[in-house]
C-alpha cells in the first residue's frame, strides 16, 4: 500500500486543496490529510472545525479506490510521516515562489528522513492563485468566495465572521 501525507493548515479548505487531494488519489492508495497545529499562528478555525470541514467536503471529491483520513499533528512533519508509515509527502505548488520554499523544505525533510519522498503537484490553473489566507482576506473585505471554497465552508466562514 502506498501512503502519503498531505499537510497544511486548511484554514479554510479550498477547492485548490481538494484538487490536489483528488489528483493525489491517482498516485497513492491512502492519503492522510494532516492539519498542522501551529501554536505560533492564530487560525480562524479551530483544529476540530477544520477536521469537520474536511470530512464534510471530502465526500464531494472522486477519490476512487483511495482511502482518505484526516488527522492533526504538531512538530516535525517527517516524524509524523514516519509514525504513520508514509511513503511520501504531497505538496501543492502554485507559483515559482512556492517552489523555492517547498524545495528547501523537501531537501531538509530528505536529510532528516531519507526514506520519505516529497511529491510536488502543480495546482490546476483554475486554482493557481488561491490560498486560504487570500480567501479569508477577500471574504473579510466583502468579496464573494464562490468557486474558491465549497458552499459548506463558505457557510462556516459567514458564521465565523458574524461572531467577530
Amino acid at each position: 500500500m502506498r501512503r502519503a501525507i498531505y499537510p497544511g493548515s486548511f484554514d479554510p479548505v479550498t477547492y485548490g486543496h481538494l484538487d490536489i487531494i483528488e489528483r493525489s488519489c491517482k498516485l497513492f492508495d491512502e492519503i492522510i490529510i494532516a492539519i498542522l497545529v501551529n501554536p505560533e499562528k492564530r487560525p480562524l478555525f479551530t483544529i476540530e472545525e477544520r477536521q469537520a470541514m474536511l470530512l464534510e467536503v471530502l465526500d464531494e471529491i472522486e477519490a476512487g479506490r483511495c482511502t482518505l483520513r484526516v488527522e492533526s499533528f504538531e512538530g516535525l512533519l517527517v516524524r509524523f510521516a514516519v509514525e504513520r508509515r508514509a511513503d511520501a509527502i504531497i505538496r501543492g505548488i502554485r507559483a515559482i515562489s512556492d517552489y523555492e520554499y517547498e524545495l528547501q523544505m523537501a531537501l531538509m525533510n530528505r536529510r532528516l528522513e531519507p526514506s520519505i519522498e516529497t511529491v510536488f503537484l502543480m495546482a490546476a490553473e483554475a486554482y493557481s492563485y488561491v490560498s486560504s489566507r487570500l480567501v479569508k482576506e477577500i471574504y473579510q473585505l466583502g468579496a464573494a468566495v464562490q468557486g474558491l471554497v465549497p458552499p459548506s465552508v463558505e457557510a462556516r466562514m459567514k458564521q465565523k465572521f458574524q461572531k467577530e
